[in-house]
């Protein structure tokens, strides 16, 4: 952490979303930032940054390649724990706060809870005082208030809520037109920002990083070797299959000299 914007006013506010595949986290930053979402909607498959202007703050968004519900951080690819890391760099000098992206349109239970948690605590383990659970497709839940879904709900989620020091925000991306809610979220963050943590942000922590390169590393040696290995099993196949080929061509050739006899 670095303290050294404890002084100067919020004008800018850098932002990562992180979450589970498919919870909603593009979705997310097309509304933050007040974009047109009709376009079709991919998977992330690494950081992505969007920009903007809102209520008079410069927002910075990260978007990240998220993790599959019910695995946990060892399960999920090299690649996909460097792109969440290094999603601290794509904002410079570093992220105010991370957006826990959570939709309400299923069940949390404590697999899931497990993932977020070491996902999470990947970035590091002090991560918990910059984050604020976002819950995504709002719309589902009808006329239910935010605060009796979390009463519904099993512990997993209130343990993470209490985790994130009960810092929360719904987001219904459906609205169109609607600023309140995104002007709602940005005074939650600020408010988070100018309390006991001052206007500090994050940065990547070395010790993890070096053992993700390490990791890296490793990852594409074991990558090559598979290639080399297939690569020659392809010019083993090629050349039983030129030896199969030229056993028939020698055949052919000894029974017509058998019929010119």
């Amino acid at each position: 952490l670095d303290n050294r914007e404890r002084s100067r006013p919020i004008t800018n506010i850098r932002i990562v979303l992180v979450g589970a595949k498919g919870s909603g986290k593009t979705s997310a930053l097309n509304t933050i930032l007040g974009r047109d979402s009709t376009q079709p909607l991919r998977r992330t498959a690494q950081c992505q940054v969007g920009e903007g202007v809102v209520f008079g703050r410069q927002l910075t968004v990260v978007d990240t390649p998220g993790w599959w519900m019910n695995y946990f951080c060892e399960e999920s690819t090299i690649f996909d724990q460097r792109e969440l890391v290094v999603s601290l760099s794509r904002c410079p000098p570093g992220p105010h706060v991370f957006l826990l992206v959570i939709r309400v349109d299923r069940a949390f239970t404590e697999t899931y809870r497990r993932a977020a948690q070491q996902h999470l605590q990947l970035i590091s383990e002090h991560i918990w005082g910059r984050v604020i659970v976002l819950f995504g497709f709002g719309d589902w839940l009808g006329g239910t208030t935010t605060e009796q879904y979390i009463e519904s709900v099993g512990e997993p989620l209130r343990w993470l809520l209490e985790r994130c020091g009960n810092r929360y925000h719904i987001l219904n991306n459906k609205t169109k037109g609607d600023g309140f809610q995104v002007r709602d979220l940005i005074g939650k963050i600020e408010e988070m920002l100018t309390g006991g943590n001052s206007y500090q942000y994050y940065e990547i922590e070395r010790n993890v990083m070096e053992q993700l390169e390490v990791k890296m590393r490793g990852e594409k040696e074991r990558a090559k070797e598979r290639l080399m290995k297939k690569e020659k099993q392809r010019q083993m196949a090629r050349s039983q299959l030129g030896e199969l080929t030229t056993v028939k061509s020698d055949k052919h050739c000894q029974h017509d000299a058998v019929s010119l006899i």
